[in-house]
């Protein structure tokens, strides 16, 4: 499952280097948010030959997480077995994706971490390491989670997990999807590992993830952590 926007020159490639792996029954969603470079049109084209690549066009009611959400529900409703969710800008490399499919035999949710022994961050600035390394401390902390890469946006599900958290109720708009899918496995007890991948900062096309969108993850785990302690979540 692969939420997009403005990925035209990436999408194409992505697609391809999924569809090598050797993976038994292995099919792609491709969430878009009706983007104006055509995205969509670029994963119509290959659906065309290709019914293994599904398009979920969306035109209203935009954003990152509400993408997400989308897409969860679509995998859940069309039965995947397990659910791979993964960036569209070929900072996520595929490869990885055997590895996190083999690890959910013994989890529920596999993350794929940067920060783990034998994983990697590649081409990334300090600064940006060092917020990234402060964004995971304070999750960590507020969330009670012990894994060490809670920012991944590269990570599995088995499909119950999604069935379990109650995704059609999610309440962010945003890239903090990543977060509250991950509290409210961790709520439901679900077991929740990492394996390692190489992460490498994407050099075709613009990041959406800015310093604004960084200040609404922090406040968004502010949000999460007092539903949870009303009892809304």
């Amino acid at each position: 499952m692969i939420p997009t926007y403005n990925e035209k020159e990436n999408i194409v490639v992505l697609i391809r280097k999924i569809l090598s792996l050797k993976v038994a029954n292995l099919e792609i969603l491709v969430v878009d948010d009706n983007s104006p470079d055509e995205t969509w049109y670029e994963v119509q084209k290959i659906h065309t030959k290709n019914k293994k690549v599904h398009l979920l066009l969306r035109t209203k009611d935009k954003g990152r997480g509400l993408a997400g959400r989308d897409g969860f529900l679509w995998c859940v409703r069309h039965k995947a077995d397990y659910i791979v969710e993964m960036d569209a800008d070929l900072s996520h490399n595929p490869k990885h994706i055997p590895d996190l499919i083999t690890k959910l035999k013994t989890c529920d949710v596999v993350l794929g971490s940067r920060f783990v022994k034998g994983g990697k961050d590649i081409g990334r600035p300090l600064w940006r390491r060092f917020v990234t390394w402060g964004a995971v401390m304070y999750i960590k902390i507020m969330f009670g989670l012990k894994v060490k890469d809670c920012n991944s946006g590269y990570r599995a599900f088995r499909r119950k997990v999604l069935e379990s958290i109650d995704a059609k109720n999610f309440t962010s708009k945003g890239p903090d999807i990543v977060q509250e899918t991950l509290y409210r496995a961790k709520l439901n007890g679900f077991k929740i590992c990492e394996v390692p991948i190489v992460f490498r900062e994407r050099e075709v096309g613009t990041s959406k993830l800015g310093m604004k969108h960084l200040w609404r993850g922090y406040t968004a785990v502010l949000r999460l952590k007092w539903m949870h302690l009303t009892g809304k979540i």
